[in-house]
């Protein structure tokens, strides 16, 4: 580099031996780069007196212009300032991960009677959570196969509180109905026990602790439910036994690899909990850099393991690994088992590098041929979808969805919730949709859309072509998407502004294809969105708000006059024979449900 732009012999001079971060800068100000340094002089003056480095770190010290560290106590002190300046400058140099979505999760939430259930986000003090786990698929099929061995429920806590008798979970024996009293607490108990154990890996203890159970009952001549244990104990082994690669140890094992195919860097996370393979994520920078796998390995490592727990084995390739933070102690395969995962790991970081340029080539495909279709200046980088879903007026929202170069982009999906017009009136609703939406466009707070697809009509169009005039926002391209004939798919017809006449595009075209499923996508977004609204108005019980009414009264009251029908036609002395309501609380109820 030039002395002329950066006296690092100067700089050099300054630093200290501590651990901490340093930041290079462009002559602008921009931040360049960010890293953690065990020793601050040391890892600094290595850009500076040593040659060799990859063409991306040569073409960043000529950019260099001045440098910034900061000393920290530790080393472990150092990697969290690090991660933390990483997400928020997001400097150009670096190699990026980012996950939009946190991992899943199995939980079991609390009370007496657990439910199993699926999460993402953040933790409640009240559940235990299982995991994590590589993939939504992994957490499904856990949750399925523990639900069919130990009959959990996995309803939500409204319809638990409300049932009167037992669903269809129960009948296709998925559940026991706990809700309806049909299992003890004290049995339900022991059942969730089971599937804890299970879900901390020790298979054998709860295989073992079954076969006692069914030998047990056998000898008391209870053959049914010594068939029913028989059941459980088979279905649990027959997905121990179906692991393509699995350990006799109960083992947390993380498999990190990085892989260049082609240039483009890929690097792939397996997971073992429990001496079970549970798959495996591809994670991709950012950016696209031309880094070496061992530098986007180290890269991958610092920013993952600072938000998720580090197992007790982490098999890495490549190795070794320069400035591998202390706190990992990742390692090589050491068995046959562990080069078996590794080989798996590496092998789907190649299939997922290739069907990524795959992905990207079709999505390019299909971006040009709608460039061509709508006769537009480039392809459209951006595109938003809006959607209305509603029924009878009731519970009315819009979706928002968004496709960046071809793929759709679910984090900067949006919805609104409609309030405020004629009931029915999607016109109105479409206007405010458009109107919160594009303000924040208008007043330069987000990014503008390359095109805008309005689920619907010429007169749906013709509305967000006024909200985009009255917003000064009249340059944005618009195509209204009107349902073709008898609403089959192939048949629609686009309403594109500044053209007279609608367009229909062959139902081979590659860009219509893309408008489809981009209309499709908010179409099904605005549904889900609309359902939980109209459910949450609709499935609150008018015992809530009764003060002194909590789930186990209100179970009791909807069990014996069965169902809110019943209560509601109760008298207070009525009210008054279920144990635990007194008078007082009787009248309060009645006066609430008339």
């Amino acid at each position: 580099m030039s002395e002329a732009i950066f006296d690092s012999e100067a700089f050099l001079a300054t630093l200290t031996d501590a651990p901490g971060v340093y930041r290079m800068l462009a002559a602008d100000g921009a931040v360049l780069y960010v890293g953690k340094a065990k020793n601050l002089r040391k890892r600094v003056s290595s850009y500076f007196q040593k040659a060799g480095h990859s063409p991306r770190i040569v073409l960043m010290l000529q950019q260099v212009a001045a440098m910034e560290t900061t000393a920290t106590r530790s080393e472990a002190e150092a990697l969290i300032l690090e991660n933390t300046l990483i997400k928020k400058l997001a400097p150009k140099y670096n190699i990026l991960f980012r996950d939009d979505k946190s991992y899943p999760y199995i939980g079991l939430s609390g009370g007496e009677f657990p439910r199993l259930f699926y999460h993402r986000g953040a933790f409640e003090k009240k559940s235990c959570y299982f995991g994590p786990f590589p993939s939504g698929l992994a957490v499904r099929e856990s949750i399925q196969l523990i639900q069919k061995t130990f009959l959990l429920r996995t309803c939500e806590e409204a319809v638990f509180a409300h049932r009167s008798r037992p669903c269809l979970m129960h009948q296709i024996r998925r559940c026991k109905a706990p809700c309806v009293g049909l299992i003890a607490a004290a049995d339900y108990a022991a059942d969730v026990r089971l599937a804890e154990l299970f879900l901390k890996g020790r298979h054998s203890e709860v295989i073992d602790n079954l076969t006692r159970q069914m030998a047990d009952e056998a000898a008391a001549l209870h053959f049914e439910q010594a068939a029913v244990l028989r059941d459980q104990i088979k279905a649990l082994q027959a997905v121990l036994h179906r692991q393509y690669v699995s350990s006799t140890t109960d083992a947390d094992v993380d498999i990190v690899v990085g892989v260049v195919e082609r240039g483009e860097l890929c690097v792939n996370l397996a997971m073992v909990r429990g001496g079970l393979h549970l798959g495996d994520r591809a994670y991709f920078p950012q950016a696209s850099l031309a880094a070496e796998s061992a530098e986007g390995l180290t890269a991958f490592l610092a920013q993952h393991y600072v938000e998720q727990p580090v197992p007790s084995r982490l098999i890495l390739d490549p190795w070794p690994l320069q400035d591998l933070p202390e706190s990992l102690h990742g390692s090589p395969p050491k068995n046959e088992m562990e080069r078996a995962w590794l080989e798996m790991a590496l092998n789907n970081a190649r299939l997922a590098v290739t069907a990524r340029r795959q992905a990207k080539s079709r999505a390019s495909g299909r971006l040009e041929a709608l460039r061509a279709a709508l006769d537009l200046p480039e392809p459209p980088h951006r595109i938003e979808c809006f959607d209305i879903s509603h029924t009878m007026g009731e519970g009315t929202v819009a979706s928002c969805v968004v496709c960046v170069d071809g793929a759709m982009k679910k984090g900067d999906y949006r919805r609104f919730n409609i309030a405020g017009i004629q009931p029915g009136d999607d016109y109105a609703a479409m206007r405010q949709a458009l109107t919160r939406r594009y303000e924040k466009v208008a007043t330069g707070e987000t990014v503008a859309p390359d095109l805008v697809l309005i689920d619907g009509g010429k007169g749906q169009h013709g509305v967000a072509r006024e909200v985009f005039a009255e917003l000064g926002l009249d340059y944005l391209a618009s195509v209204g998407v009107a349902k073709g004939e008898e609403r089959r798919p192939g048949r629609e017809t686009l309403f594109l502004h500044k053209r007279a006449e609608p367009l229909q595009l062959a139902m081979d075209n590659a860009g219509f294809h893309l408008i489809q499923e981009i209309r499709d996508e908010a179409h099904r977004f605005a549904i889900v969105g609309h359902r939980a609204r109209r459910a949450k108005v609709r499935g609150r019980s008018a015992l809530e708000d009764v003060a002194g009414i909590g789930p186990t009264r209100r179970r009791k009251l909807l069990a014996h006059f069965g169902g809110l029908d019943g209560v509601k036609a109760a008298t207070v002395d009525d009210l008054c024979r279920v144990d635990g309501i007194s008078r007082a609380l009787a009248a309060a109820i009645h006066k609430q449900l008339h």
